[in-house]
């Protein structure tokens, strides 16, 4: 075994700009990135506390948790990540431990890709 291949596991996260451009419109510049900024925080911080509840098998605050996070990536445009929610979401309901685990990864990928999405579109004019 002389060769190793990692693979590297990324996901494809595109923001919702219909969302973004009404934050803005609504909220005015100031406004969108306040609450922008705050749910960004919001979401690094549950993402965290979903992973730990995971861990501890803490399965009916986890699903708890996994319902907020897909209000909150729903509120700003995050249509992946409120999805990839939604699916671990199910698998707390189909008491499927094996997907969990799996759609767990793949939820914290598609929130820190898309929280770096946003965090790159912070100071861009939609």
């Amino acid at each position: 075994m002389e060769h190793v291949l990692v693979l590297v596991q990324q996901e494809a996260v595109r923001l919702d700009p219909d969302r973004l451009e009404a934050l803005y419109f609504q909220l005015g510049e100031a406004g969108a990135e306040d609450v922008l900024c705050r749910a960004m925080e919001e979401i690094a911080l549950r993402l965290g506390h979903t992973e730990r509840l995971f861990r501890q098998g803490r399965r009916a605050e986890m699903r708890k948790s996994s319902r907020s996070l897909v209000a909150m990536a729903e509120q700003i445009g995050m249509n992946a990540l409120a999805r990839v929610a939604q699916d671990v979401t199910q698998c707390i309901d189909d008491d499927d431990f094996v997907a969990l685990a799996a759609t767990l990864a793949r939820l914290l990928r598609v929130g820190e890709q898309s929280l770096t999405a946003v965090w790159d579109l912070q100071g861009v004019h939609l």
